[in-house]
């Protein structure tokens, strides 16, 4: 048991036998909530101690050298010990000699956590962890919006970072599951898991409908919830998502006009209708140029828009409100000297986590006996469950994107989640239907006596209450932590807010495009042509995910201690995070990379080429000779493709297929695949059977994001529904001890809502 206010997961060991990217962010997380993280190398170290990162994704860890020999007495003590164990492949397993069906039957108390870099064996030469090949196979790079409508680069590895953020969530969730059953299990969270988590709206289709053009350029397709250039040549982001900030800016520009013109209907929905896109964001951003930034940065605000400066990439670290937050952290590292890099994306007021150390050298530890006494074996049998959080209730109270999707996350967990509504409904919920999926729905009016005693009621028979309301509103409403803790004193809170709990804009409003801006990741990826909005919601999704883990741990330090406490993270602080590797700086290390307009890669042998039937990615460090290329079927000129490789592979690609010049590359011992569409994702037979993608049947039939995790011994299965708004409102207050005849009053007096389930169908894509 850990004592009160220590970091939850101290007394924990970790092996962390994992390289790379995403692995050793699971390990990043662990150690910096108090596990002792030994990472197990091969003799030639991580191949990842070359990149910058690699400073933030292992700090406060220990490494020794892998045990040479199948059957190392030093690794299996280790392992005999250990809480948890983390591979990226089974290979790894294979490699150490050890057996991975015997590992539970041996060691019953073991996490063994995998992240491997695709479902199942990844499709290109190599099977190697890439961002680039992963991004062309799951249809991410293509659902880009871009100038030409081709794939994109992303300059960033974001969807490594987020598989190994969601990975640690399911790692922790399993922890606690394991606090209250003893067993352990085999836990199980691919790349394209992880993917599912920011392409959650991208991969929700209609089957039968094309895929949408994203040759619209790389604003996206909101005219409003975008980045627009000033009067001044500079550039803002608006964050006018939804129907009273669409009206309130358009009024601001003074377009409010637009919404007779009979293709709008005097339906401000209507904004997003692909039809209308093209000719409205024409008007809008004629608009914004009659005036300087800096006039309309202090117009918006008060009209209640969300806002912000788009930034250079690098800078935000030194942001005032990211130090204020805690999300700069500088440590002393043995081989770089003094870091600066970014902190813990989460704070647990109550058992917090502590950045402790730097990245270890290579075998640091080889001289420390690190083995400890194996846990003691429970008895019986291991239980099953749906799900690792099975038997948690949680109240969500977030709107519009991370707040809701948090929860259901947490209901793809296995928790059951009420979601907490006004008595009008979430605002985004039509638009958002996919972010709500798996919740029970409640919708109480808490601007109310009787409101507020009813939601009090339920709050007492609920394990943790999640809001995504600015700071100091809570104690406003009088549903902050210490008036809950009147009526639950173990429960836990968890708040979510745009710029964090302190500092010069903690009450400000934050949206993902806003933050996106701020952060420097527009301009990171545009480089010197126009700022790039992501097609993906980026920083909800992780800030989602976010959540998610700052609920786990909190439970997790619950279970072993019985206390609550109040726990919150940011999307500012996800902004961060998202950067670990480009923000990380010390003293020699390479520059950042930096985009430009409609990226195609980082050399002639890492980007996008264009083939006969679309494109195809191709990745490798070593260069091919032109002979080499001929033999296996790639015809180059030689002395043209020693002076210009790119344009001239791009010629003898041309005339290929994207298959066909993918085995021709694998037979030159090179990597590639091709770009797909998402709705051949969608359709790819291995990810439907392994549930990654559901098929659903409601007022029509559609494609969304299924399973997002294996689980060995508490596995969750089934498409979750999204709730209509109070559809649950009566079962959920009857549960909370509320008689049918005070229900019935509530709803007589408008304090409550009942309504019928939702009408289940694909929204517009706004982004």
């Amino acid at each position: 048991m850990s004592p009160v206010g220590t970091a939850p997961l101290h007394g924990l060991q970790v092996l962390d036998l994992t390289t790379g990217v995403a692995g050793p962010i699971v390990g990043q997380f662990l150690a910096d909530f108090g596990a002792e993280v030994v990472k197990v190398e091969p003799p030639s170290g991580d191949p990842a101690r070359a990149l910058p990162g690699f400073a933030v994704w292992n700090r406060g860890k220990r490494s020794i050298v892998e045990p040479s020999g199948p059957t190392s007495e030093r690794l299996r003590a280790l392992v005999a010990g250990a809480d948890v164990l983390l591979v990226t492949t089974r290979d790894q397993l294979d490699r150490v000699g050890l057996d991975r069906e015997a590992l539970l039957r041996e060691h019953p108390t073991l996490l063994l956590t995998e992240v491997p870099p695709y479902a199942g064996d990844a499709p290109w030469h190599g099977g190697h962890e890439s961002n680039g090949l992963l991004a062309a196979a799951a249809g991410v790079a293509w659902r880009q919006s871009s100038f030409d409508g081709g794939p994109v680069e992303q300059v960033s590895p974001h969807l490594l970072y987020v598989h190994g953020l969601w990975a640690t969530v399911c790692t922790v969730a399993a922890l606690t599951e394991r606090e209250r059953s003893g067993f352990g299990q085999v836990v199980s969270v691919n790349a394209v898991n992880g993917v599912q988590v920011p392409a959650f709206g991208s991969m929700t289709v209609d089957p039968a409908e094309d895929d949408p053009p994203t040759d619209i350029g790389p604003g996206g397709r909101h005219p409003t919830y975008t980045r627009h250039q000033a009067g001044d040549g500079l550039w803002l982001a608006s964050g006018a998502l939804g129907g009273k900030f669409e009206l309130a800016l358009l009024g601001m520009l003074g377009l409010s006009h637009l919404l007779e013109d009979d293709r709008m209907g005097g339906r401000i929905e209507n904004l997003i209708l692909p039809a209308n896109y093209t000719w409205l964001a024409k008007e809008i951003r004629t608009a914004f140029l009659s005036r300087p930034r800096d006039e309309w940065l202090a117009m918006m605000p008060g009209l209640g828009i969300p806002c912000g400066p788009v930034e250079q990439p690098g800078g935000w670290l030194d942001h005032e409100q990211i130090k204020a937050i805690g999300m700069r952290a500088e440590v002393d590292d043995a081989e770089r000297g003094r870091v600066v890099m970014p902190g813990i994306p989460l704070v647990l007021t109550g058992s917090p986590g502590r950045v402790t150390d730097g990245a270890p050298t290579l075998g640091a530890h080889d001289g420390e006996d690190l083995a400890r006494a194996p846990r003691p074996v429970p008895a019986g049998k291991p239980p099953m469950s749906a799900g690792p959080l099975r038997g948690y209730r949680i109240v969500d109270m977030g709107t519009f994107v991370a707040g809701p999707y948090a929860g259901s996350l947490l209901a793809e967990l296995g928790a059951d989640v009420v979601k907490l509504e006004p008595a009008a409904g979430d605002p985004f919920r039509s638009s958002g239907f996919v972010v709500n999926r798996g919740m029970r729905s409640v919708a109480i009016d808490l601007r109310t006596p009787a409101g507020l005693a009813a939601f009090r009621e339920l709050a007492a028979v609920s394990d943790v209450v999640l809001d995504s309301l600015r700071p100091g509103v809570t104690a406003k409403l009088g549903i902050d932590h210490d008036s809950l803790a009147e009526v639950r004193p173990d429960i836990v809170t968890v708040s979510l807010s745009a710029f964090g709990a302190a500092g010069p804009l903690a009450h400000r409003p934050g949206v993902d495009m806003v933050l996106s801006a701020m952060s420097g990741m527009m301009i990171a990826q545009g480089g010197d042509d126009e700022p790039v909005v992501n097609t993906m919601p980026l920083i909800d999704a992780t800030t989602a995910a976010m959540l998610v883990l700052t609920t786990t741990l909190s439970l997790y330090h619950h279970e072993r201690t019985g206390e609550g406490q109040h726990a919150w993270s940011s999307l500012a602080a996800s902004a961060a995070f998202l950067q670990s590797g480009e923000l990380v700086d010390f003293a020699g290390r390479p520059p950042a990379p930096v985009g430009g307009r409609d990226l195609r890669g980082f050399g002639p042998f890492d980007r996008y080429y264009r083939v006969a039937d679309g494109w195809l990615r191709i990745q490798t460090t070593d260069r091919p000779s032109a002979e080499d290329l001929a033999r296996h079927g790639i015809v180059v000129r030689a002395t043209e493709y020693e002076a210009d490789p790119a344009a001239e592979l791009a010629a003898a690609l041309a005339g290929l297929g994207a298959v066909q010049a993918r085995d021709r590359f694998a037979a030159l011992g090179i990597a590639s695949h091709p770009a797909r569409l998402v709705s051949e994702v969608v359709r790819d037979p291995d990810l439907v059977a392994q549930e990654i993608v559901h098929v659903r049947q409601a007022a029509s039939t559609y494609v969304s994001t299924g399973r997002y995790a294996t689980f060995g011994r508490t596995p969750r299965f089934g498409p979750l529904h999204p709730p209509g708004k109070g559809e649950h409102t009566r079962s959920v207050l009857r549960g909370a001890g509320l008689t049918d005849e005070l229900i019935d009053q509530l709803e007589r007096d408008g304090v409550v809502e009942t309504g019928p389930p939702m009408e289940q169908r694909v929204p517009t894509a706004y982004r």
